[in-house]
Formats: C-alpha cells, structure tokens, sequence
C-alpha cells in the first residue's frame, strides 16, 4: 500500500480542523498553520505538524489546502511565502465570488503554483461524512491527481476548467440556502407577532422546506422551465402568486415585522406582471430576475439601472 501523502492546511477556523481530523484519520500527515497557533494545540496532540511560518507550512507538503475566510486572506497569508509556491498545487476552500477566484488562479500561475478551487458544500461537523459534497473547477489534470485526497472531505464534484465555476455553484447554492433562512426567521417573527411562539411555529415552517421540492415539481419541472423558457401557468399562475406576496407583505405591515424580504419577493411578481406573464406560471419570475444579466451580456446598463 502507498503511504499516504502529506498534506499542509492552512486556516483553522472550525471547518478547518474537521478537515485536518479528516485527513490524519486517514492517516495523512498533515502539516497546519493559523495565525492565533493555539487553535492548533488540539490538532497537534492528535498528530499535526504545526508550522512556524506560512513558508514552512507550504514547504512541507506538495498540497496546500486553504480554509481562509475569503481570498485576500490568501494574499495575506501566502504573499510572504510565495517563493515556496513553485510547483505546489493550492487546493482554495475558502469563500468568495467568481471573479476573485479567477484573479486568484492567475496569481498563483504566475507564482509557479496550479490553483484548484473548491465550495464545501456542507457544514464542519459533516466533513468526511457521506452527505458531505464539494464542488472543484480548474485544471482537471491537477483536480485528477489530488481526488482520491479530496474525496476524503466530501463527494467531489469537478464541474470544469474555469476556476470560478465552482464559487458560482458554491454561492448559487447558498443563495438558497440564506434565502431559506431568512425567510424561516421572518416567518417566526410575523407568527410571534400574531402571539404564535417561534418553538410551534418553526417545526411547521421546516416542514414546508421538506415538502418544497414536491409542491413545485420534484422531477425538476421548474429547471426545465427556467431553462426553455416555457411557462405553462395552469397551476399557480404569477398573478396569483403575487397577490399571495402582496399578502404576506401586507400582513408584515400589519404587525410592524420587518418588510424587506416580502417586499423584494413581491417586486419579482409585480415585474414579472409588467412584463406580460400574468397568465405564466410562478417559473415566469425567472425572467425578469435575469434580466439584468442578459442585459450585462449585450452591452447595456439594466434597466433598473438606467433608471437611477
């Protein structure tokens, strides 16, 4: 049996050190640095190497995995140690937007290093389970040779060359994800303002998160119709989707809960009726929310833009 590789991990913020436990229960040695070193301690009596300097971290290992709050703490943390970059591979697990990531990659190439990037798509206490899954972009090749280690962190999902594809997918993903949130506690805090205790009232709205997928087509139907643009409304048409979101925004007017969520709901039917799709499936929103970037994509200014 080969032995397995070393690896340096660089950020030890709590999805940080699940990471290195991952790794060293496979029996990885693993080499870590943070700038407060005593979130290292634990790590270090169960068998991590804790480096001096961020250049004796990336020396120690081939692979350098970041766990970093965003990519300028990259810069941060490398930039000093960017002479031992040369013909390392950089595995980014941090969060940020496509365009840093991609501005990230050219930096490291032009310091010798291949960059692969990734998006956790689990929280710490999940990393290395089954449910676990991570999104990876950038050079197949160097995505290739590191899988069998990656996989160890969650089921790795290489969606392509482009380095920021990743991040997208990461942030489309959490789109939903803050969305829900914020709509679970808004939906709390207008339940408790009718004198309805956030303890009954969120076991029913994480009930309605389950039941999500099968009330708007489990089968991927509104994929289909975002995709085709085809929005058959014989369901639950936009206009009565709407006049659900007046309703909601209302009763948060009623009751003094804050309106910025419903109102900006409420905005994409009243848009979507503008725009003629009235009689079109709740799906029709989708139109007018990419609106902006079809309008980005042939040279002009959004509308709402253009308005201001």
């Amino acid at each position: 049996m080969s032995t397995p590789a070393p690896v340096t991990l660089i950020g030890l913020g709590p999805m940080g050190q699940a990471m290195v436990r991952t790794l060293l229960a496979a029996g990885h040695p693993v080499t870590v640095w943070n700038r407060t070193p005593s979130r290292a301690d634990a790590l270090v009596a169960e068998g991590a190497t804790l480096a001096g300097s961020p250049a004796e971290a990336v020396a120690a290992s081939d692979v350098v995995v970041l766990s970093l709050t965003d990519y300028a703490a990259m810069y941060d943390v490398l930039g000093a140690a960017s002479d031992a970059l040369r013909g390392r591979t950089v595995v980014n697990l941090s969060s940020d937007t496509p365009g840093a990531t991609r501005d990230a990659a050219r930096w490291a190439r032009d310091h010798g290093a291949t960059l692969v990037t990734g998006g956790v798509m689990a929280p710490a206490p999940m990393v290395g389970t089954a449910e676990a899954y991570v999104y990876y972009s950038g050079p197949e090749a160097a995505f290739r040779a590191l899988e069998p280690i990656l996989a160890l962190l969650g089921a790795p999902r290489y969606i392509g060359e482009d380095p920021g594809l990743a991040q997208l997918m990461y942030q489309a993903q959490l789109d939903v994800f803050l969305t829900a949130l914020s709509g679970v506690a808004h939906a709390a805090a207008l339940a408790q303002a009718a004198g309805v205790p956030p303890t009954q009232f969120v076991p029913e709205a994480l009930q309605t998160l389950v039941t999500t997928p099968a009330m708007i087509g489990g089968d991927g139907a509104a994929g289909v119709e975002f995709e085709t643009g085809v929005h058959p409304g014989h369901l639950s048409t936009a206009t009565m989707m709407g006049a659900t979101a007046a309703h909601v925004l209302g009763a948060s007017e009623e009751l003094g809960v804050d309106t910025a969520l419903p109102g900006a709901v409420l905005s994409h039917y009243e848009r979507a009726l503008a725009a003629g799709h009235g009689r079109d499936n709740w799906t029709a929103i989708f139109e007018v929310i990419k609106a902006d970037a079809d309008e980005r994509s042939q040279g002009r200014a959004p509308a709402r833009q253009m308005r201001r």
